[in-house]
């Protein structure tokens, strides 16, 4: 009997491989790299070294951009128009989900249930079980107002109109419209009661100093604008207040008057605070006044919606479960009905507390989450998919994130890769580039000094390859023999915000204190939450930098207001013209320094200005000169340079040193000027606004995890830093996971034991050393693991 050969590979079988050749996105030179698919592929180099210009906006944006043109035009017209990567050859792409750190919304009413469709099962759950009955699922929707209408129509031809009623019944609080809080305004804040408006009462920004807004309220003609605001009587008051629009002529010219508040509500209020200047955030920050709302006591539903019950339970309370006690309860529910949906309810919620999340509740504002917890939120949805052969790509999964819970991360990751999928992740945490199949390594350096592959291979290959990474990647921080002594203390006393459980702490200062902690434990809620508003804090937390392609370092730090003034006095014009969004732009560009093309519903096209080659001035406005330099020149600057360029000479300008300085402490000397936001990484973006902040008025300085995005070789120089800090007599408090950090630290305060109600307690308070000793905390034990006691 003859023997069958062996079949030879099936031709579909070859395509193991995501081949990336040319890559030229941002600062990437020519990258060409192979990934082997169905395997764990972890990026590395240093922050800035172009790993998510190479994974995100190479690879998966090209993979997006392929499915997206698979859709109709008409479709297309509706979706993000993404452009085609600068790279030469990509093969071999699957469909890739992105879950990358960019925070939720910030919207006040998207909710962690709403964010992950928990929201949206449970109130279909609550509109068929729940006694007493109230309507269908938008009942019990707090982003659904209740509507009722009545009125006459006509239908077709007919003749009679028919008289019809209109009623949906939604979920909506009335009073706080579904936010849970309403807002007041502090009129102390607003005006002066013992001024009248002529001796300038008004303390709201852009209302002093008898513009065209005072001038309004002065010559209305409602009332005395001599006369004391506080001895206006009942109905001046309202009209100064609370007037409604009514158009007048003011000098001759057609405006329409409103009360006071109405006003600020819309030209102030309205806006995004991020986006909004300086002073007016401060003024906002002082005179808007938010306080639970007195009729669905912060639930954001309305009476009806409350009012239905499952086993005593409202969808209220079920919100404000601990999502862990809520899997427990759902768990309960037995009823045939409904079976499909109690399942899928199930693992949504199974799946919080598997990924270590369990300490939310559903309730919790979207915005408030940190970037860590929102890209594990965003995970949620992926984690029982039945999708194999499926790109996950992921940035920096392990951010905010406790030594204890990088184990379960990583156990995620290799079970999505097992289900055979390719895994592509950018990270800096040895415990994550352990558990690599394949690892690739960007540098030598960050921005310009890098965009290239130093190192291609397994992690052995890399441990005894000379790339920084390697040097790095087997670094342990010593414990410290000495710690500084407190000059000081801050006393926190019975602090309950979230889930602390009446902490009493005195964190000492004039020292680096850490406080650490498993993920939900209440560290940033005591940092946060708990610091007395008067104790002179700067506080650096994780929100993000908002940034149009306009802004960029020098813009958003303020070091550009300084350097249009030098030029504007050395060639004695007017400081407006060396800014290019406003006097001195490229008429052709209108200062973009590229001209934009909107082709519909294909990636619109974007081409280098031809007028002023990119460099975003007026021909006119690049003959002036300092310090034999044009302002463009100037702007392509790195830090570095423009440190050294601003110290002596000619071209000496202390205000622009002090804050290039203050950037190149914080490790950003590569970073050119003129940079736009939009390019920088996440890494670099904390480290901009911790420069920015470094230069505020405060004694005490809170940091919300520096480390994140940063590679082990940039650890060193932020431990620097804050040893700089400390040593200038400054106060640092940081709230941090990096051993490094902790070992580095004068006193360690640990929370714990748990998350979410587990959690909330002082576990630790000591020296690293004591911490060590003892073993007693969670910490303790990762710590005293790392430092290799």
């Amino acid at each position: 009997m003859s023997k069958v050969p062996a079949p030879s590979q099936h031709a579909a079988d070859s395509h193991d491989l995501i081949r990336v050749h040319g890559a030229r996105e941002n600062n990437l030179k020519d990258v060409s790299v192979e990934l082997p698919k169905r395997r764990l592929t972890v990026f590395t180099g240093v922050s800035g070294s172009g790993k998510s210009s190479l994974v995100f906006d190479t690879i998966a944006a090209e993979s997006q951009r392929l499915i997206n043109e698979t859709y109709s035009t008409f479709v297309q017209g509706f979706m993000p128009t993404l452009a085609r990567p600068e790279v030469d050859v990509l093969d071999g792409l699957t469909t890739a989900i992105s879950v990358d750190q960019q925070r939720m919304g910030a919207d006040p009413r998207s909710t962690v249930g709403t964010a992950t469709d928990a929201n949206a099962m449970l109130r279909i759950l609550f509109s068929r079980l729940g006694k007493p009955y109230v309507g269908p699922p938008g009942a019990f929707a707090f982003n659904v107002p209740s509507v009722s209408a009545a009125g006459a129509i006509k239908v077709g031809g007919a003749k009679k109109a028919q008289k019809v009623t209109f009623n949906k019944v939604g979920g909506m609080c009335p009073r706080c419209e579904g936010r849970g809080a309403v807002s007041d305004l502090d009129l102390a804040q607003l005006f002066d009661d013992t001024k009248s408006i002529n001796e300038g009462a008004f303390t709201v920004p852009g209302y002093t100093g008898g513009g065209w807004n005072s001038r309004l309220y002065a010559e209305s003609g409602f009332f005395d604008p001599d006369k004391p605001i506080r001895k206006f009587t009942k109905k001046e008051l309202h009209d100064l207040l609370h007037h409604e629009p009514v158009r007048m002529k003011i000098a001759g010219i057609n405006m329409t008057y409103e009360g006071l508040i109405p006003r600020i509500q819309k030209s102030m209020l309205a806006k995004d605070k991020e986006a909004m200047q300086p002073h007016v955030r401060a003024f906002v920050e002082r005179a808007v006044t938010f306080t639970t709302c007195p009729d669905c006591d912060g639930t954001r539903l309305a009476e009806h919606a409350r009012s239905a019950r499952i086993k005593k339970i409202n969808i209220a309370d079920a919100c404000a479960m601990q999502i862990s006690d809520l899997a427990e309860w759902v768990r309960g529910l037995t009823e045939p009905s409904v079976a499909p949906l109690l399942t899928a309810l199930q693992q949504t919620l199974d799946s919080f507390t598997e990924i270590g999340l369990g300490y939310l509740s559903l309730d919790r504002p979207a915005g408030t989450l940190s970037g860590g917890e929102a890209q594990r939120v965003k995970m949620i949805r992926h984690l029982g998919s039945s999708l194999t052969d499926v790109t996950y790509v992921f940035d920096e999964p392990t951010i905010g994130l406790h030594p204890h819970d990088i184990q379960r991360m990583n156990d995620l990751l290799l079970r999505l890769r097992d289900k055979g999928n390719t895994v592509l992740v950018v990270e800096h945490k040895p415990e994550v580039i352990a558990i690599a199949d394949h690892v690739v390594d960007l540098g030598p350096g960050a921005g310009t000094g890098g965009g290239t592959v130093c190192y291609e291979g397994t992690l052995e290959g890399l441990r005894n390859s000379d790339t920084i990474t390697g040097r790095h990647l087997g670094d342990r921080a010593a414990l410290k023999d000495t710690v500084r002594k407190a000059t000081g203390t801050l006393e926190i006393r019975g602090a309950r915000t979230h889930n602390l459980q009446g902490v009493d702490v005195d964190l000492p200062l004039g020292v680096l204190c850490v406080i650490t902690g498993v993920a939900g434990s209440g560290k940033s809620s005591l940092v946060h939450g708990s610091i007395p508003a008067d104790a002179g804090v700067v506080a650096v937390d994780q929100s993000p930098i908002r940034g149009s392609r306009r802004s960029n370092p020098a813009t958003y730090t303020g070091l550009l207001d300084p350097i249009r003034s030098a030029f504007a006095r050395a060639n004695g014009v007017k400081p407006a013209l060396f800014s290019a969004n406003s006097e001195g732009a490229c008429p052709t560009c209108n200062g973009a320094g590229v001209i934009y093309t909107d082709l519909g519903m294909m990636a619109g096209v974007s081409s280098t200005c031809e007028d002023c080659e990119g460099k975003r001035f007026d021909a006119s406005v690049l003959e002036y000169r300092f310090g034999g330099r044009d302002i463009s020149e100037v702007l392509a600057m790195p830090v570095a340079e423009a440190e050294e360029f601003f110290a002596t000479g000619e071209a000496r300008t202390p205000a622009a040193h002090r804050i290039l300085t203050r950037l190149a402490d914080v490790g950003l000397g590569y970073l050119t000027l003129g940079q736009p936001l939009t390019t920088l990484s996440g890494g670099e973006r904390q480290r901009l606004k911790l420069a920015t902040h470094m230069g505020d008025k405060g004694g005490v300085y809170v940091l919300d995890e520096p480390t994140a995005g940063l590679h082990l070789a940039d650890v060193e120089q932020l431990l620097g830093l804050l040893d700089r800090l400390v040593d200038a007599g400054k106060s640092v408090i940081v709230v941090e996971h990096h051993q490094a950090v902790m070992a580095h630290a004068d006193w360690i305060v640990d929370l714990g034991p748990g998350a979410g109600h587990d959690g909330g307690r002082i576990v630790f308070e000591g020296t690293p050393a004591d911490l060590v000793a003892a073993r007693s905390t969670l910490t303790g034990q990762h710590l005293a693991a790392y430092v290799g006691k």
